[in-house]
C-alpha cells in the first residue's frame, strides 16, 4: 500500500467528507475509485472543459441578468417605469 499526500482547501475536504460519507465511502475509498475509474478509461473518468462566460456566473448574476438590471435601472433614471398593483399584475398573468 503506497500514500499519497495532497493539499485541499478545508472546507471543499470537509464538504467531500461528508458527500463520501453518505455514499459508504471514506475520502481514500473515494479516491482509490476515482484512480481505478481514471485507469478503466485511460482518462479522467468525466468531462473537463473551460466554462463560457454565462457559466462563470450563478444563475442571478449572469450578464445577460446583470445587462437586464442596469437597462431598468436606467429606465427608472430617466422615469421610464410603469406601476401595477400586485392584482393588475395577477390579471395579467392569468390572461
Amino acid at each position: 500500500m503506497a500514500s499519497i499526500t495532497i493539499r485541499v482547501d478545508e472546507d471543499i475536504k470537509r464538504e467531500a467528507e461528508t458527500l463520501f460519507s453518505k455514499l459508504g465511502l471514506s475520502v481514500s475509498g473515494a479516491i482509490n475509485v476515482f484512480f481505478r475509474q481514471a485507469i478503466r478509461e485511460q482518462g479522467i473518468p468525466f468531462a473537463i472543459h473551460a466554462k463560457t462566460a454565462e457559466e462563470k456566473y450563478d444563475e442571478y448574476f449572469n450578464p445577460a441578468n446583470m445587462k437586464r438590471l442596469m437597462n431598468s435601472i436606467a429606465q427608472a433614471e430617466r422615469g421610464e417605469i410603469v406601476v401595477k398593483t400586485l392584482a393588475e399584475l395577477e390579471e395579467m398573468a392569468d390572461g
